[in-house]
């Protein structure tokens, strides 16, 4: 009778035994098949190319956010803005010179300064803000349209280093018409280089903690653009050069 319940015991006993060892194998299955599910998964998203943005470098991810036609669209129409509005207002000033002089006789001289001083700044306004929003393109057709203006205008006016030979030689007595445009355009450029220098020379040459540096962030170093563009236009109005050149 002992020898019995022992053997029914050691029976059972085995029985558990298996039982545990089956379950084991079968999470062990489940484990592995999970596993090899993950490894497919893996590598399914490697075959398509797939890499996660965290795993990219900085230039891999602007290299990916690149629009090469965009940009090369942007260019060539840039490219135009120079060229053709030039061209048309040289002709018009070439072949329709008395009909120029009527419409620009109707507008004060310093006007006249004062319109070819802000289409200039405006197209560098945008030119600047094309650099810091390289992606915006509200600021690439401001400036497209701003360079195009500013373009015609020195066609019409026939803007070049020794303009007053010849705006003289084409519109004779009424070449201060067209000067007044070419010292309002040649006005803004020099502003803009004049502070562009300046700029420059604060980030160079004065130290970090200097009250200065103030002058670098980005309302102040607009604030001081936009006085250093009305003092090169003050000179132009009341200094005296629209009556000289």
């Amino acid at each position: 009778m002992g020898s019995e319940q022992t053997f029914g015991s050691t029976q059972a006993l085995g029985n558990s035994q298996a039982l545990g060892n089956t379950q084991t194998n079968t999470q062990t299955l489940n484990t592995q098949t999970q596993g090899s599910e993950q490894a497919y998964t893996n590598m399914s998203e490697n075959s398509n190319g797939e890499i996660p943005d965290s795993k990219l470098s900085l230039a891999d991810i602007e290299r990916k956010q690149s629009n090469p036609v965009g940009m090369t669209i942007f260019i060539v129409l840039i490219l135009a803005a120079i060229i053709a509005p030039y061209g048309f207002g040289r002709y018009l000033a070439l072949r329709h010179t008395q009909g120029l002089i009527v419409r620009l006789d109707m507008v004060e001289t310093p006007a006249i300064a004062v319109i070819g001083w802000t289409v200039t700044v405006v197209t560098l306004i945008a030119l600047a803000m094309c650099v810091l929003e390289s992606k915006s393109w509200l600021w690439k057709t401001v400036l497209i349209l701003a360079l195009a203006s500013e373009q015609f205008i020195s066609g019409l006016c026939l803007l070049k280093i020794s303009f007053w030979y010849g705006t003289y030689v084409v519109f004779g007595k009424y070449a201060y018409l067209a000067n007044a445009a070419n010292l309002g355009v040649i006005a803004a450029a020099l502003g803009a280089a004049v502070f562009a220098f300046l700029f420059v020379a604060i980030l160079v040459i004065v130290r970090k903690d200097s009250p200065l540096n103030v002058l670098t962030h980005s309302w102040s170093a607009m604030s001081l653009f936009f006085i250093i563009e009305l003092i090169a236009l003050s000179i132009v109005l009341f200094g005296g050069l629209l009556t000289i050149v």
